[in-house]
């Protein structure tokens, strides 16, 4: 009955807003990764609360990282209203007083969260994966495991990988022998950060950087690389909505929530803080996972989703069987160090 109550009251607080609005008519200034996240984003999140409320929105797209906002804040021009972040950028965002503190009462009934979804700053937008895909038209045997892409004898050509040290650092060390459960054990030490470079340098001839996620499928598309890291859902956006014969390896997939956040010098914040709550709902979640193969922050989103399209979330059981989960706390603390020498490595 209390939940009910509860589920009520959010609800109610959304319409309650969605009058205010239609008066106000504020356009939310967005920044995202872009690209089929996006699109996928606006159908399931941005469409509906313009439509409820007649809030707009501008977005614009980024790579992540926080220079740009950090440098809006310190000039006390902040053009974002919103944020899509990554794990360890919200933890770091959030400890230097980057983002507003969000208030987790303002979401009803979190119970069904899972558990670290929802932070001091940041409410997770979705559970999505980096992974590794071939195109299966290219290849006479498939490749199955993390150890396959470091293998450029029994699987010869370039390999597309992130311009960052985050996930490539971890496939490293478990395609060195490093169970999947070990990995931050390791990498937390100057040893293991050796060892994780010294991986990558026996394929750093044949490595094809790439920055944003919709150059690692093209990738593929061009023929520029025999097999690629990407984003689960870039993959099965390109393999169903165009048609490629491009397929996962979900072995060492390396997972990781998505934040919403607001900056702390956001000129809507109310605004972008009634969003959060209604793209936080099972439905809006459901509805992202229908659109893009990420998967829900919320158990009672999952029998929403469609049966069929289970199968394809990084959250499958199939799927999750050596996943890892990024450490977004080692990230937080040592990105800095490791971009530094992972910079000074591609030089090299």
């Amino acid at each position: 009955m209390r939940t009910h109550i509860k589920a009520q009251c959010t609800a109610l607080a959304v319409l309650a807003f969605a009058a205010a609005s239609a008066q106000a008519a504020e356009t939310l200034n967005v920044v995202t990764f872009g690209g089929a996240y996006e699109a996928a984003a606006k159908k399931a999140y941005f469409e509906p609360f313009t439509h409820a409320t007649g809030v707009n929105f501008s977005l614009e797209s980024y790579d992540g990282g926080l220079a740009k906002l950090s440098a809006m804040e310190q000039a006390k021009n902040t053009t974002w209203d919103l944020m899509d972040l990554e794990s360890n950028d919200a933890i770091r965002a959030c400890d230097e007083g980057l983002l507003k503190k969000f208030d987790k009462k303002s979401l009803g009934n979190t119970g069904d969260f899972i558990p670290g979804s929802i932070s001091d700053c940041a409410v997770a937008s979705m559970v999505w994966s980096t992974v590794y895909a071939y195109d299966a038209s290219k290849l006479k045997t498939a490749p199955s495991t993390i150890n396959d892409f470091f293998d450029l004898q029994k699987f010869p050509g370039k390999r597309g990988l992130r311009k960052s040290p985050k996930g490539s650092m971890e496939w490293a060390l478990i395609a060195d022998g490093v169970d999947p459960k070990d990995v931050y054990k390791v990498l937390v030490t100057p040893a293991g950060v050796d060892r994780a470079f010294k991986k990558l340098d026996t394929i750093k001839k044949d490595i094809v950087w790439w920055e944003s996620g919709a150059q690692a499928p093209q990738l593929l598309a061009d023929g520029a690389v025999v097999m690629t890291q990407a984003y689960n859902g870039r993959i099965d956006d390109a393999s169903k909505k165009d048609n490629k014969p491009f397929k996962i390896v979900w072995d060492a997939q390396v997972y990781d929530y998505e934040w919403w956040a607001i900056p702390t010098g956001a000129k809507h914040a109310d605004a972008a803080a009634k969003f959060i709550v209604s793209a936080s709902q099972p439905k809006a979640y459901a509805d992202l996972s229908k659109y893009i193969a990420y998967a829900p922050p919320r158990k009672d989103a999952i029998p929403l989703v469609d049966k069929q399209r289970l199968a394809d979330l990084p959250t499958a059981p199939d799927n999750f069987k050596r996943a890892i989960q990024i450490n977004p706390t080692f990230w937080a603390d040592n990105a800095d160090a490791i971009n530094k020498r992972f910079q000074v490595w591609l030089t090299q």
